[in-house]
């Protein structure tokens, strides 16, 4: 078993996400078994109950764990699903400490940050590695060297590299280089200051991944080895490009690969470029849309990583480029008009009342201008509002959630989470089974009768209003395995309208996005022909 940690300085928001995603790919396409773990150092024991404000997107994984969007990454770039164990925060690691704790189990000694709490988190690192017969597990380091509250996890990592053996576990830092002035000249200095307070604490880097705007130049690269005792092909140029999906070519290209497998004294794999199409019709797509992204935390597009990343898979798959057209959903309740420019529109999920009256607007917009309309989550539940206010004639028709006392719930609380006080981790969560009925749109574009897609919801489809529903042309054609829940919702009369109670966003890979995505582009595009003729 081969470790290699990815760590970071300077500032935050370098990008270590996606550097360890592009590095897992290489590793993976040149033939090794490799998994990656995010270790994230706050004290929140998962990022269910977490803001997207404050933390992006929520990704949920197939075993209903809620984890950091990095995982969702990791997930496209090594097309594999991960369990909850590939996610490590503080919270987690306390946790298990003080419980262990309370059985007793330290016998009536102290318990101390070392030993036991760094011995935890290595025993949460191997638990990973121990699965699936893996060659390679990255393990990616959340915030930046000299960050109080990831230093444990940094003296853990420090003493598996000194237990697993030298050849066993290397270090790469992902580091900053200013481009200062009208000349651009590059700045070492930041990299030279990060990696000797990286040494403080006993660890030698192995590669620097130098992240830059402009490629690093061979005098900048030089410097970097000299000061900081990594040699030359061990930096690594990170410089901006126009999608993430071209950056494991960029590191190829400098020869990481061999450098790893050279260094971890393993057998050379052969690269093989699996996105090589993908990547044409990303850099030459042969038409474009526009959709409009219609959700409350539009400030932060980070909030909806998973739907963009589809629409690039999208692209990849069928040449047709997405412009995401963002609207924050409060715009729509005084005008429309900012969706006359899109061809499509998408309304994703969220929590909370703020907002929803504006995606019920967008929703409307669609259905009557027989726009494509694609709902996700709470999306399809404000499909559901729409509908029954607009077409049953159901005016306060509501969720319970945003108004308890509504004469007509047509959304209405999981019978399962009644009671239930604790936010965290108690919602439908993970992959669940959705039976398709035959001859209908979801049939059609998923070409099979049953599916296992990701949910996150504590509400659904009040089963009272199901009949009056579909009386009234709307047709529940996915349903759970008990046939209860409505899954997917679409329009008797037209084949653009679709919505889902489950995300589809958190399975989208590459080479396989996620088909309602692929059918919304699809439809805008031949919206955006007829509205020309």
């Amino acid at each position: 078993m081969r470790y290699i940690a990815i760590t970071g300085g300077v500032i935050s928001g370098l990008g270590k996400g996606t550097i360890t995603s592009s590095l897992s790919h290489l590793l993976v396409n040149s033939g090794f078994r490799v998994t990656a773990v995010k270790i994230d150092p706050y004290l929140n024991y998962d990022a269910g109950t977490m803001n997207p404000y404050q933390h992006g997107e929520v990704f949920v994984l197939d075993d209903g764990s809620e984890v950091d969007l990095d995982l969702g990454n990791y997930e496209r770039f090594i097309d594999k699903s991960l369990t909850g164990d590939n996610n490590i925060t503080t919270g987690k690691i306390y946790k298990e400490v003080i419980e262990k704790e309370r059985r007793g189990e330290f016998l009536g000694n102290t318990v101390q940050i070392i030993p036991n709490v760094t011995n935890e988190i290595k025993r949460k690192i191997r638990k990973v590695a121990l699965k699936d017969n893996n060659d390679i597990v990255l393990i990616e380091v959340g915030g930046t060297v000299g960050d109080i509250e990831s230093m444990p996890f940094l003296e853990a990592l420090r003493e598996m590299k000194r237990e697993e053996g030298e050849n066993n576990f290397m270090f790469c830092h992902v580091t900053l280089i200013p481009e200062i002035g009208s000349s651009m000249e590059q700045k070492t200095k930041p990299t030279q200051h990060s990696v000797s307070a990286l040494r403080s604490i006993g660890i030698q880097p192995d590669i620097i991944f130098a992240r830059s705007k402009f490629p690093l130049s061979v005098e900048s690269r030089k410097k970097i080895s000299l000061f900081t005792d990594v040699p030359e092909e061990g930096v690594i140029s990170i410089n901006d490009v126009p999608n993430v999906y071209f950056l494991p070519g960029i590191m190829y290209q400098q020869g990481i690969v061999s450098f790893i497998v050279t260094r971890l004294k393993m057998q050379n794999g052969s690269f093989q470029d699996v996105w090589e199409e993908m990547k044409k019709n990303l850099e030459y797509p042969r038409d474009n849309v526009k959709i409009a992204l219609v959700g409350k935390y539009t400030e932060l597009k980070d909030a909806y990583m998973s739907h963009k990343e589809a629409f690039i898979h999208v692209t990849g798959k069928t040449g047709i480029g997405v412009e995401i057209k963002w609207i924050n959903s409060d715009s729509l309740k005084t005008s429309t008009d900012s969706l006359k420019e899109v061809s499509g529109i998408l309304v994703p999920g969220g929590f909370g009342y703020r907002g929803v009256e504006g995606k019920i607007e967008a929703i409307r917009y669609a259905r009557e201008n027989r726009m494509p309309f694609l709902g996700i989550c709470l999306g399809f539940q404000a499909a559901v509002i729409e509908f029954s206010r607009n077409v049953l004639g159901l005016k306060n028709a509501n969720s319970s959630e945003f108004h308890p006392e509504t004469n007509d719930p047509v959304i209405d609380l999981l019978p399962e989470q009644e009671g239930i006080k604790d936010l965290g981790g108690t919602m439908r969560l993970g992959a669940k089974k959705v039976i398709i009925n035959s001859d209908t749109l979801a049939s059609r574009i998923y070409g099979k009768n049953e599916i296992y897609e990701r949910h996150r919801h504590r509400y659904e489809v009040n089963p009272k209003y199901i009949g009056r529903l579909e009386e009234a042309g709307i047709v529940f054609s996915g349903r759970d395995e008990e046939g209860i829940r409505m899954e997917i919702l679409e329009l008797a009369d037209r084949e653009n309208f679709i919505a889902t109670q489950y995300h589809s966003e958190f399975k989208s890979r590459p080479l396989s996005p996620s088909p309602v995505h692929v059918h919304l582009v699809l439809s805008a595009q031949k919206y955006k022909e007829s509205s020309k003729a």
